[in-house]
């Protein structure tokens, strides 16, 4: 499996914005093994790369048998909103964003601890928490490409 950006890449995308500590560290702690498959940069962006994968996007990959689930369509590169979407995914994972605890809280109603305590409306879940997608900024980048789920097409066949 290829990423959708390397450890590079996303070094350029950390360099453009603020309050990216979680990478900033993790690029400290890889030190010269910057870009490595065993280095907490490169895993984050696999690990992304992989909730990205496994939702459901309008259209065709461009070839049926590349892994990732982009380019599709007639596009031949990978657009920037997913290289976006991996960036800021990796960047939550990194900073101890657990997407399955996150799913597991969506039952949750209320919370306390001392005097303190949190209640959530649940009726109405959160899209990008409900699809495993740990940033709700990486997730405002994914949508555009998503099938529409509340659209489903019906045809007859004799």
């Amino acid at each position: 499996m290829s990423n959708y950006l390397t450890p590079a890449e996303a070094q350029t995308l950390a360099d453009e914005r603020l309050n990216v500590e979680a990478w900033d560290d993790a690029v400290d702690e890889d030190g010269s093994l910057f870009g490595q498959p065993n280095t907490l940069t490169y895993k984050s962006l696999t690990m992304a790369t992989k909730i990205i994968d496994r939702l459901n996007y309008r259209g065709d990959k461009y070839d049926a048998d590349q892994v990732n689930q982009f380019p599709r369509g007639d596009d031949t590169t990978i657009p920037d909103d997913i290289g976006n979407a991996c960036f800021e995914i990796a960047l939550a994972l990194l900073d101890g964003v657990d997407p399955q605890l996150e799913g597991e809280n969506l039952g949750m109603t209320s919370q306390g601890y001392a005097n303190v305590r949190s209640t959530y409306d649940r009726e109405v879940p959160v899209p990008h928490i409900v699809a495993g997608v740990p940033s709700l900024t990486a997730w405002r980048f994914i949508v555009p490409y998503l099938c529409d789920t509340g659209y489903f097409n019906i045809m007859r066949s004799s």
